[in-house]
């Protein structure tokens, strides 16, 4: 399989993450289609079949400790 570059996943978690809260607040048919063509980005660039586990997916692959990673607070 192959693996997204760190700055494009980046990028596409960013974007999945605003388009997400603007279709919560706004609901328009713009903002909904955009935030489908980004979650099937993110999807197809993650191996995964839906936004919530190309998230998921897509944050385990990012460089830098994860959120649910408490390591760096063992300190």
């Amino acid at each position: 399989m192959l693996i997204a570059h760190p700055a494009v996943l980046r990028d596409l978690v960013e974007q999945y993450e605003t388009l997400r809260l603007l279709h919560a607040q706004e609901g328009s048919s713009t903002v909904r289609r955009q935030l489908e063509d980004v979650t099937y980005t993110l999807c197809v660039s993650t191996g995964t079949r839906d936004g919530d586990a190309a998230l998921a997916a897509a944050r385990r692959q990012l460089p830098g400790p994860a959120a649910e990673d408490d390591a760096v607070l063992a300190r």
